[in-house]
């Protein structure tokens, strides 16, 4: 009777139909492999290729900002030729890139081969939001929150597999974890292939490739959302250097944060993310994560003023305030990003939000490095007033999005 209350539990989790499933399945294939490959890349062309450091990572920027500027066409090709499609070929490319790395030698090769992988990486996802929209169906924001919780249980399941190999530390474990995230690009394809094929949905007339770019309150979003983006790398970098420069805390306190940031995302991302619906939900929800910033970030500064057990007890406090932050904010952005979009151009609007984004993530490491600890204390309160600041703008953009969308029968004609 438990094992199949438990098992009718994970069921429900794993979503309502089989297209729904299959997508899961995929995205937490997709993100195994991931989190295999994000833990010992770096580590393995330093280590084992013998590459200096800068010469990777001047690889890794080079190929990041060229795929950026694939998401835009990328999508508007997923809208008029099939998501399906586009993705299932943007991830055969990355099975063979990835494949490929094992036999990057110098820095030329391996910023070809790592360019080619952020092209697709860039293509595919924006693809892959027009697959959500349509497996999704008329709970797209339950649907949603479930898959970024397979996601986040994904990464976690990679990383401990990253782990282990890392232990080992041999070129074999190395060769072994990026092989298998080539793996995973396979068969999150094969997956796709249980999905049905959906229908293009058509454009209006005299409608262009540059919609997005047109659609003001969505381009206001996406700065927002890029520049919001920034508190991932909070947890990520800026907060594990400032516990090892700044505290007492001890070093074990590094990993435990990433462990529940994790956990917490993964027990709290179904619950909150199935309420945050609408673009109204979405743009109250955004003004929730800014709040929530303004909270974390000073405790975070906190930590280095208070003694050993103190400060990390501090530290691990301010991650799950965090943490809570952090799905507030992914499900305001499924929200405005999705719901902002038309059906017909669901591509080319992830495309752009995806750039939004990338961009963010590229300046981040650079400004919360230099401005943030430079600043110390006072660089720790100025990034939350700024997280608030811009969580506070959210309920304005919902309200302007939902000004400007075309009203039912206005769209039904424009069609017809």
């Amino acid at each position: 009777m438990i094992k199949s209350g438990l098992a009718g539990r994970i069921g429900r989790m794993a979503g309502d139909s089989g297209p729904e499933r299959a997508l899961i399945a995929a995205s937490f294939v997709n993100r195994v492999g991931n989190g295999l490959f994000n833990a010992a890349s770096a580590l393995y062309f330093t280590s084992v290729v013998g590459m200096p450091a800068a010469q990777v990572g001047a690889a890794l920027t080079v190929a990041g900002v060229i795929g950026l500027c694939a998401g835009v066409p990328g999508g508007h090709l997923a809208d008029r030729r099939g998501a399906r499609v586009i993705m299932m070929l943007a991830l055969t490319v990355q099975a063979v890139s990835m494949a490929a790395l094992v036999l990057v030698e110098n820095w030329a090769a391996l910023t070809v081969v790592a360019t080619v992988d952020q092209i697709a990486a860039a293509a595919g996802g924006a693809a892959w939001g027009v697959l959500v929209v349509r497996v999704g169906g008329d709970r797209p924001a339950l649907f949603r929150a479930k898959m970024r919780t397979f996601v986040n249980l994904g990464v976690i399941t990679g990383t401990v597999g990253a782990g282990l190999a890392l232990a080992v530390n041999t070129r074999g474990a190395y060769v072994t974890l990026i092989l298998g995230n080539a793996a995973s690009f396979a068969l999150c394809a094969a997956l796709l292939l249980l999905l049905p094929r959906y229908p293009v949905r058509a454009a209006p007339p005299r409608q262009g490739r540059r919609l997005a770019f047109t659609d003001r309150p969505f381009l206001t979003f996406t700065a927002l959302y890029g520049a919001m983006g920034l508190q991932y790398p909070v947890v990520s970098l800026l907060l594990p250097i400032w516990i090892s420069e700044h505290t007492e805390a001890p070093r074990w306190t590094v990993a435990a944060l990433f462990a529940v940031n994790a956990a917490f995302c993964v027990l709290t991302q179904t619950r909150i993310g199935s309420r945050v619906e609408t673009l109204h939900d979405g743009g109250r929800a955004f003004r929730v994560a800014g709040l929530l910033f303004l909270v974390s970030c000073p405790m975070m500064a906190l930590a280095a003023y208070a003694p050993v057990w103190a400060a990390a007890g501090l530290v691990l406090a301010a991650v799950f305030v965090h943490s809570l932050g952090e799905v507030w904010e992914s499900s305001a952005g499924f929200a405005l990003g999705f719901g902002l979009a038309p059906d017909h151009a669901q591509g080319q609007y992830q495309g752009v939000l995806g750039l939004g984004f990338g961009a963010g993530q590229a300046l981040a490491p650079a400004i919360l490095t230099t401005v943030v600890l430079g600043l110390g204390t006072a660089g720790w309160l100025l990034l939350a007033a700024f997280f608030a600041a811009l969580g506070a703008v959210g309920p304005s953009i919902a309200r302007w999005g939902v000004r400007t969308r075309p009203q039912p029968g206005v769209a039904a004609e424009a069609v017809g």
